[in-house]
């Protein structure tokens, strides 16, 4: 498992979110720099967004999860097309990024 791991709900089927593109980006300087990019899989995870081994500095981090594929795949209307979700890396502990989804809504949490 590496150092950053997510798992997406969707909320309003009460099943995972499969297929959904998420890139983690690092705050360098005035913008954000792409460090990585993976996809959800048939349960709604990404256990492995990083290698194994990876530990990244301490700093500002986002999650971008590409929601309107998703969204569109299972004919339903929806408001967010992408979700970010901004967050500290403070030390190299293991940082579990959850993000719970329905088409008007989304909430998240440090999980572990």
């Amino acid at each position: 498992m590496s150092q950053i791991t997510t798992h997406v709900l969707d909320t309003a089927r009460g099943k995972p979110a499969p297929g959904i593109a998420v890139l983690l980006v690092r705050q360098a300087g005035d913008g954000w720099e792409i460090l990585t990019r993976g996809t959800t899989d048939a349960d709604g995870r990404i256990s492995h967004l990083l290698p194994k081994d990876a530990v990244l500095p301490p700093g500002e981090y986002k999650m971008i999860f590409e929601t309107d594929a998703y969204f569109e795949a299972e004919k339903v209307d929806a408001f967010y097309p992408v979700v970010e979700i901004r967050f500290y890396i403070r030390d190299a502990s293991h940082y579990h990024i959850p993000l719970l989804l329905s088409p008007f809504g989304y909430s998240t949490y440090r999980g572990s």
